[in-house]
């Protein structure tokens, strides 16, 4: 299972956008998903009328945030896009299972042997 989020599709953008496209529609959905810019406390006049301060939002909603913040993170960077590039294109990682055999004691020889290699010679060298 691939466990790397789509950051093309948090922010809305083709996985050929320039970075000027994704800076925009990151600053789209900041404004439309920032706890602070709702309607009720945009206009400041709550705050004169005694009324509480809003919470910064459901935990759901902080979640969806932070998703939009780390796609432009990752996705601003020229580097940092082409590696996630790299490994949204692979898919999930290869997990290659390895075993540790414990020596039952006495001299024990290096981990690995290393041999030279030898070409085998025929009509194709």
């Amino acid at each position: 299972m691939n466990d790397i989020p789509d950051y093309y599709t948090i922010l809305g953008v083709g996985r050929d956008a320039t970075r000027q496209e994704i800076s925009h529609a990151y600053r789209a959905l900041m404004r439309s998903h920032h706890p602070d810019m709702d309607g009720a406390q945009a206009d400041g006049n709550n705050q004169a009328r005694g009324s509480q301060p809003a919470v910064a939002g459901t935990p759901g909603q902080r979640d969806e945030l932070l998703g939009i913040m780390q796609a432009f993170n990752v996705l601003r960077d020229p580097g940092r896009r082409a590696d996630y590039d790299r490994r949204l294109a692979a898919g999930a990682p290869t997990v290659v299972p390895v075993r540790k055999v414990r020596s039952t004691g006495g001299p024990s020889g290096p981990a690995i042997r290393v041999t030279p290699v030898r070409w085998e010679s025929g009509p194709w060298a």
